[in-house]
């Protein structure tokens, strides 16, 4: 990890997404959803990996521009 990554709490992607942070402790234990990394105790989601998560589950229409 690069010295100016950024890292996001459990909290703060909970907040973005507008989700319970249990919700991602769930997708952690099984094995789904966003990278991430434990630094000692602590769960850290690196803002790429969350930019890049939202980018693959983006659904196009078909009239969409």
């Amino acid at each position: 990890m690069g010295s100016g990554e950024i890292l996001l709490t459990t909290r703060d992607l909970a907040q973005r997404w507008q989700v319970n942070a249990g919700s991602l402790a769930n997708d952690r234990s099984a094995g789904r959803g966003v990278p991430y990394v434990k630094i000692g105790g602590a769960v850290r989601y690196r803002l790429r990996d969350v930019e890049g998560f939202e980018a693959n589950c983006r659904i196009s229409t078909l009239d969409a521009s």
